[in-house]
């Protein structure tokens, strides 16, 4: 980004980075979010959350417009509550991935985000407490052929490191691994499903090159937007793995990095 500019696109993950850890958009937050917004800027949150768990937090921060939800796999505009585009996981690629995992981790959980709901199979036994509601209990998730937005691999016996280095080299092409903070837990989609190839996509339909993008990350999920973009910036919190890559660095989501970033930008305009 050119010194005395303002970045047409904020791009920004939502846990452990807009969001303090009671999972709120803090004032100062939400102020630097809507200053961004006067000077010219469109905000875009790019989050592993489906598009049910996008929506209060666009109401805490005062934003409108166009998400990035489940990793890439869903594009969905907040004030229509309108899933606009979808890449989801071929059925057929999906039973040959569950079959790796199964090999790797044996006992491993399983469960499918389809968009506007969880369908968990017995052994998947996490739940998010907000989104009780979205979840059904199923024998496979494959039933009912639902469209698979993202696959869930639990192993609470597992750090999500571990699984990651477990599984990545059987996946290999067939899907696009990742995790996004929550122990224990893979998020999977289909193969060149991305944050950063989705937030691309909706640049180059608004003419505004990834130069002209400042983005806000956290975890291993994150770590293709913060390259992608003229200017990616790692939480204080991040993973060691996104802190090493980034190209640069702000306080934690609790002390309001992703806030602190743009009042900078904000002054040097």
């Amino acid at each position: 980004m050119s010194t005395g500019t303002f970045p047409r696109i904020v791009a920004t993950d939502l846990d452990g980075t807009l969001l303090s850890s009671a999972g709120t958009v803090t004032a100062r937050t939400r102020q630097a979010l809507q200053a961004a917004r006067a000077a010219g800027a469109e905000i875009v949150f790019v989050t592993a959350r489906a598009p049910r768990g996008v929506v209060e937090i666009a109401r805490q921060a005062g934003v409108t417009g166009t998400a990035i939800c489940s990793n890439g796999a869903l594009v969905y505009d907040v004030a229509t509550d309108e899933i606009t585009a979808s890449s989801p996981l071929a059925p057929e690629t999906a039973r040959k991935v569950i079959e790796a995992l199964t090999q790797a981790l044996p006992g491993v959980g399983l469960a499918v985000e389809t968009g506007r709901n969880v369908l968990a199979e017995a052994a998947y036994t996490r739940r998010v407490e907000h989104d009780l509601a979205s979840y059904l209990e199923v024998q496979s998730v494959f039933d009912g052929g639902r469209p698979i937005v993202k696959l869930l691999a639990l192993s609470p016996a597992h750090t999500a490191d571990e699984m990651y280095a477990a599984v990545a080299e059987a996946i290999g092409d067939l899907a696009e691994v990742t995790y996004s903070g929550v122990e224990g837990l893979l998020e999977i989609s289909a193969a060149g499903v991305t944050k950063a190839v989705t937030l691309d996509r909706l640049c180059a339909e608004r003419g505004v090159a990834a130069g002209d993008v400042v983005a806000f990350g956290d975890m291993p999920n994150d770590l293709a937007v913060l390259l992608y973009a003229g200017a990616g910036y790692a939480m204080g919190n991040a993973h060691p793995r996104v802190l090493s890559a980034a190209g640069h660095r702000t306080l934690t989501n609790d002390e309001d990095g992703v806030a602190v970033v743009l009042e900078n930008l904000l002054a040097g305009r």
